[in-house]
């Protein structure tokens, strides 16, 4: 039995970076749905079904866990798909508490340094994200803004270039970035932009994401059902429903897991 990871596109590979670093025994099944990418300027409705679809799909072909490793499709459709499917489903959470957590142990409490979450349009509107705000934010230091551009970058491998690093200064500089202590990931999709965010940033900002604590959470449930392996690691990806074979593409997608490599190193 195999591990899904879903995303929209090619984002989710920082999800499964993470999870080849923890789970050397298991095999993979990639996910990304490159027809309908990005998520974040769909319906509700157009996600859910994308979501509904995906999960069915890598269900179909042996997996035993999946990891909605999106952002955007964990804030729409996470209730419903644990609902619908008798596995584990693990999904994605911006890591607002870990910046809340970090804050009080970098700052003295009494100066009161702020959060900034940068998000898809859909999730940073979504009542999930709502939700988690309302619940560890108690003194109302965090602030969220949409890039939708990045999704579409990131798929381009449009990566550092000056187009690149216009819109994001043109967008974060419409805050006081002296003013924050962290900069939440909001989507698996930012992870490829560390570098460009940090020569923006001042040093003393923290850049926070979600994956390491999603593999944790899936790494529980496979232990707490008994469901680990101890198989060679693998990994099949799937465009939509179909599964990539041209060399061309997997070279593509070695890219992709090469630059992950480089902003790993970018804290």
């Amino acid at each position: 039995m195999k591990i899904g990871i879903f995303d929209s596109g090619i984002g989710g590979l920082s999800v499964l970076k993470e999870a080849l670093k923890k789970l050397p025994n298991e095999q993979f099944l990639y996910y990304a749905d490159r027809k309908n990418v990005p998520y974040g300027l769909k319906s509700n409705d157009e996600i859910l079904s994308f979501s509904t679809h995906a999960v069915k799909f890598l269900i179909n072909n042996g997996a035993k866990a999946v990891v909605i490793a999106c952002n955007t499709a964990t804030s729409v459709a996470i209730n419903d798909l644990r609902a619908n499917f008798n596995i584990p489903i693990i999904g994605m959470e911006p890591a607002v508490k870990k910046a809340i957590d970090l804050k009080f142990q970098k700052v003295d409490t009494k100066n009161a340094l702020r959060t900034l979450v940068i998000a898809t349009p859909v999730t940073a509107g979504g009542r999930k994200l709502k939700e988690l705000i309302n619940r560890v934010d108690n003194e109302h230091l965090i602030d969220v803004i949409a890039l939708p551009r990045l999704v579409e970058f990131a798929e381009n491998e449009n990566f550092d270039s000056a187009e690149v690093k216009k819109y994001l200064k043109d967008e974060i500089m419409k805050f006081s970035p002296d003013n924050y202590s962290s900069l939440v990931l909001g989507c698996t999709h930012f992870n490829y932009f560390k570098d460009s965010l940090r020569e923006i940033l001042p040093a003393s900002i923290s850049l926070l994401d979600g994956n390491e604590g999603t593999i944790n959470k899936l790494l529980s449930e496979l232990e707490r059902l008994n469901l680990k392996e101890t198989n060679k690691q693998s990994i099949e990806y799937f465009y939509s429903d179909v599964k990539v074979k041209e060399g061309s593409e997997l070279a593509r997608l070695d890219r992709y897991l090469a630059r992950l490599d480089e902003m790993l190193l970018i804290e």
